[in-house]
């Protein structure tokens, strides 16, 4: 009975992995790790949100990516890019600048001020409220309209 179990959760986690895989090659454009991107490169074109963990299997991080792929749509309406940071010892120049402590959510405005920290997983929907409540995201949504004309 344990082989058969054993057996289960191979197969389980491998299909997993490969599903991982195969979602992860659409969201290149999206999310990025802490040592790819800059964030100053960022300013006045990109919200950043950052996912910071102790390490990629931290459950939180898990949960959180989870949530952050399921509504990817929503995000890159916003202009939001993803930046992950699962590992502290490489001290990368995003980890140094916003101190983390175990598992962390940043969000970061076009004008690089930094809008929310959350010590636990949120659900995009939310993420998504805080957004549409900056400045920055009423001006964009009121000269939408405007640049559609």
């Amino acid at each position: 009975m344990k082989h058969i179990l054993s057996l289960v959760f191979a197969v389980f986690t491998a299909s997993a992995a490969l599903a991982q895989q195969d979602a992860d090659a659409g969201l290149d454009g999206m999310i990025f790790s802490a040592d790819e991107i800059n964030l100053s490169d960022l300013m006045w074109i990109k919200r950043p949100l950052v996912v910071f963990a102790d390490t990629p299997a931290d459950p939180r991080f898990v949960e959180q990516m989870g949530y952050i792929s399921e509504r990817l749509d929503a995000l890159e309406e916003r202009d939001v890019v993803v930046i992950t940071d699962t590992d502290p010892e490489a001290r990368s120049d995003i980890r140094r600048k916003l101190r983390p402590r175990g598992f962390g959510l940043v969000l970061i405005g076009k004008d690089g001020v930094i809008y929310l920290r959350k010590p636990a997983p949120w659900h995009v929907r939310e993420i998504v409220r805080s957004i549409d409540k900056l400045p920055a995201r009423q001006r964009e949504l009121r000269e939408r309209p405007a640049a559609d004309s």
